[in-house]
């Protein structure tokens, strides 16, 4: 169901006093993700309390200032009828200011006061850590990972295990009360063009969404606890972020840490489930039959993969002189780690085989193209998506098609599905707007001192949420490095705009703007 479908009229964003509570959804939301965050910080500090105890207090002290700025909003106002404008709002609005909140543990930790960083570069680096675990892209300015303790990493890794699914999608499942509003809020939040209602009650949709994710969390930590090698923390840690295809890992080298073939296995397993639409996951639960293949979009996500994974591993082995088995096992993992949009690294040091920002520049090429696209829609990966490319094709094989026959009535269909004109129009303008938004990046970087390579692929990455990029913020560099403050504030914007495919954030601004301008009037 698209946003735009939306009968409802009454301003949510708006302040209507009820009582004591003020009537605005954007609010009520809000509340209710900064209460979510709060208990992510409290199980980090749990965690750090038993373990190193060095960022105990930071942590407890974050998720204090967190839930009682998120009860308070809660419990102060309630949620209005929305309309399009003000899904974007209550989306876009409620994504910056749990970016800004998960910022306190790292701040109030020191997690980035290492030697020559002042306190700006501290904050700029606890946003941009923040950005990149709730939008879950897996970029890092964390250059000491023996710094922060095992708590404040474990909390790292669970804003990517929030943000993969989606924080509204959370207070949805917890709000039924939102009715059709709710179901605005799922699709503005969740990844793709649109989100089904799949169960009669919004509620149960986002329920069912987030008992298939902690279901797929908890079967990838399983696999990892009982494989050689990963304790049980490490299984834990990296089940949140594989499943988000986050990437966050509380080892500086990544998968690449262990070094074990059994455990690329299973993440490769947890990222590949993570890529697919999981409304069909949904399906697939409610018995459907052949719901997987039956999907034009999954049959061309898996082709996508398979196609790639084989050339890249030819590259590597005849280009490249990798073994055989390094180059199927380094090929594998790095194409379904991007497709994925996880960014997790294989390399077990600099210069590896799995580092591939010193890959020939073929497979970089290929790579890239993967940055671009993605998985699938309404999955936790980021990208263009493929079902977007798939409808891009199609539409200009119609083109040439009419050029040859201007009279001709050609559909443009995904599958065996006759594709709407306004949808084909919603996509092309997506198409737009992300090129525009990468050639405004790329100057933006390269203004600020960032390298042409670097910026290039770290701003197509950012607006993907993937992660890792080429050059000096290739999988064993990092952003600190390799960008400039400027730099890395510029990126954490890309990395929420990207997160919520654009039109949430940039349109955000929206609902208070027509609001001024009608008070005025």
């Amino acid at each position: 169901m698209s946003v735009l479908r939306s009968g409802r009229v009454r301003k949510a964003t708006e302040l209507h006093v009820t009582g004591l509570r003020v009537k605005s959804t954007t609010l009520n939301v809000m509340g209710m993700a900064l209460t979510a965050v709060s208990a992510g910080m409290v199980i980090g500090g749990f965690v750090e309390l038993g373990s190193t105890n060095r960022d105990t207090s930071a942590l407890f002290w974050s998720a204090l200032v967190t839930f009682v700025a998120g009860i308070t909003l809660f419990g102060s106002t309630q949620p209005g009828d929305v309309r399009p404008r003000d899904v974007f709002a209550s989306v876009g609005w409620t994504w910056v200011i749990v970016t800004g909140f998960g910022a306190l543990p790292y701040v109030l930790g020191g997690t980035f006061d290492v030697s020559g960083i002042d306190t700006s570069g501290q904050i700029v680096n606890a946003i941009f850590e923040s950005a990149s675990g709730y939008s879950a892209t897996g970029s890092t300015a964390l250059t000491d990972f023996s710094i922060p303790g095992r708590g404040m990493l474990m909390y790292r890794q669970i804003t990517q295990w929030y943000g993969g699914m989606g924080i509204v999608v959370l207070a949805v499942a917890v709000l039924p009360f939102l009715g059709v509003g709710g179901l605005d809020l799922l699709t503005a939040e969740a990844p793709g063009p649109g989100s089904d209602r799949l169960t009669p009650r919004v509620s149960q949709t986002a329920k069912g969404l987030w008992s298939t994710y902690v279901l797929f969390t908890v079967a990838v930590a399983t696999a990892l606890i009982i494989i050689p090698g990963p304790s049980v923390y490490d299984a834990i840690a990296h089940g949140f972020s594989t499943v988000a295809t986050g990437g966050f890992s509380p080892h500086a080298s990544s998968i690449g840490h262990f070094d074990s073939v059994a455990v690329e296995i299973a993440i490769i397993a947890g990222m590949l489930v993570s890529g697919i639409n999981f409304n069909l996951h949904l399906l697939a639960r409610s018995g459907t039959r052949n719901a997987y293949w039956a999907n034009s979009e999954f049959r061309a996500y898996i082709a996508m993969l398979v196609g790639c994974a084989l050339l890249i591993i030819g590259i590597l082995w005849l280009d490249g002189g990798f073994a055989v088995g390094e180059s199927i096992r380094v090929g594998i993992f790095n194409v379904v780690a991007l497709a994925t949009s996880t960014g997790f690294g294989n390399a077990t040091n600099p210069g590896g085989a799995g580092d591939f920002a010193l890959w020939m520049p073929a497979a970089q090429m290929i790579l890239l193209f993967l940055f671009v696209v993605g998985a699938s829609t309404s999955s936790t990966s980021g990208g263009i998506k493929v079902m977007r490319l798939q409808v891009l094709l199609a539409h200009s094989i119609r083109s040439i098609r009419r050029s040859q026959h201007p009279r001709a009535v050609i559909a443009v269909k995904h599958g065996a599905v006759a594709v709407r004109e306004d949808v084909i129009s919603r996509m092309a303008g997506f198409f737009v707007v992300y090129a525009i938004l990468v050639l405004s990046g790329i100057i933006l970087l390269t203004a600020v001192g960032g390298g042409p390579l670097e910026s290039i692929s770290a701003i197509i990455g950012a607006l993907s949420n993937m992660g890792p990029a080429l050059g000096e913020a290739g999988p064993t560099g990092n952003f600190t490095e390799a960008f400039t403050e400027p730099g890395r504030l510029v990126l954490s914007a890309y990395m929420l705009i990207g997160r919520l495919e654009f039109f949430p954030i940039l349109l955000m601004f929206a609902a208070p703007i027509r609001a001024m301008r009608e008070r005025i009037l």
